[in-house]
């Protein structure tokens, strides 16, 4: 049977995060040595982390050992923001196979070339990946990965602890690293992605009638930007606020619906406007064809998907990969997103960290989102 546990110190001694977290997951776990053991360091321990993966693999001795850094930590129904903190989740996983992954990338004469993918045997159906911002290129590796392992569930997030190359650490069994990316496959354990954007849609969709990489110029053959003043018109005042502070926009990932709702939208970031010809820019390139819809995001619509998307559902442990720009700095109050999952989940052992972006999958394709919470749930 499938055992789980988790841990957070707030201690800002490594040689005391180590003992008092792996000593709760052991307690939890009855003894029994963890098969998977994820680990979440603030910043505060960049330093020490050769000591800490030593001292974890000694005390817990996983079978795979993960982990990465990142500017605020989740444990449990808490979230440390911008101060030390250690968070552990371990996993006694006795049916599962485990296969570990550490990727980087080497320049080749065909350009920058993704190196370390295992020689993996059938289709593991779900990867956690922890990356370094500045070293790898999540996007077009997720965009590879969509193409060639197509039904792959990948879940994680981006290593947070600095804002230059070579201040982040990965963590992968013993080596503790500053570049590319690290994760672990799981086949033989049952995991639901879920992705909560953080938006809700606002007017109608309409398709994509003109555009050019990243500038959206009509909607429904009607140039976007006075769909958008349209839109706006019939808005309350509340409501034009959120339109001129958080206005994005969704773009239908599956087409093969007749009915598009929350999950069926990739959220993207409107960048500006171009009030001479009516196009707008979005953080990401649009096709002619695609079905959009304007989107807002606050404080109350991220709180309302979360919710959404976790009504009814049940696990028994969860990483959580929420976005730095989340946590008090959105909804102004602690513990935000930790204490959704525990109210509705129960008070399943969960871990996780604030990243500078989440990896998680929309209508069956895997993407780098911002604002985001993804989430592992082990059901």
């Amino acid at each position: 049977m499938n055992r789980y546990a988790s841990a957070l110190s707030r201690h800002p001694l490594a040689s005391h995060v180590v003992g008092e977290t792996a000593g709760s997951v052991m307690e939890q776990l009855d003894g029994d040595d963890p098969d998977l053991v994820v680990c979440f360091a603030s910043p505060h321990f960049v330093g020490a982390m050769d000591d800490l993966v030593h001292a974890l693999r000694e005390l817990l001795t996983p079978r795979v050992l993960i982990g990465a850094t990142a500017v605020s930590i989740i444990g449990g129904a808490e979230e440390v923001e911008e101060a030390p903190a250690f968070s552990l989740f371990a996993a006694c996983l006795p049916d599962a196979q485990l296969t570990p992954v550490a990727l980087t990338t080497e320049q080749t004469p065909d350009g920058p070339a993704v190196v370390g993918w295992p020689d993996l045997e059938g289709s593991p159906p779900t990867l956690l990946l922890l990356a370094d911002p500045f070293t790898f290129p999540v996007e077009g590796f997720l965009r590879r990965l969509d193409e060639d392992r197509p039904g792959l569930h990948i879940i994680g997030g981006v290593a947070s602890a600095a804002m230059h190359p070579g201040g982040n650490r990965l963590v992968l069994d013993g080596d503790v690293r500053e570049h590319g990316a690290v994760g672990v496959f799981l086949d033989g354990v049952d995991v639901r992605p879920v992705v909560s954007q953080g938006c809700r849609p606002i007017g109608h969709p309409y398709v994509v009638t003109s555009a050019n990489r990243n500038f959206v110029a009509e909607l429904g053959g009607v140039p976007a930007l006075e769909r958008l003043q349209e839109l706006a018109t019939g808005l309350d005042e509340q409501e034009q606020e959120l339109v001129r502070h958080g206005l994005h926009l969704g773009v239908v990932v599956d087409e093969h619906q007749s009915a598009f709702g929350r999950g069926d939208f990739l959220i993207r970031n409107i960048v500006g406007a171009d009030r001479s010809s009516g196009a707008i820019a979005v953080g990401d390139q649009v096709s002619v064809g695609q079905t959009v819809q304007f989107q807002v995001r606050d404080a109350g619509a991220a709180d309302e998907d979360l919710r959404s998307l976790l009504a009814g559902a049940s696990a028994t442990a969860a990483l959580v990969f929420t976005c730095n720009g989340r946590g008090q700095h959105l909804f102004k109050v602690p513990n935000h997103d930790a204490g959704v999952i525990a109210e509705l989940l129960g008070g399943i052992p969960a871990a996780g960290a604030f990243c500078a972006g989440e990896i998680g999958p929309i209508g069956g394709r895997n993407f780098l989102h911002g604002f985001t919470a993804s989430l592992a749930l082990f059901t």
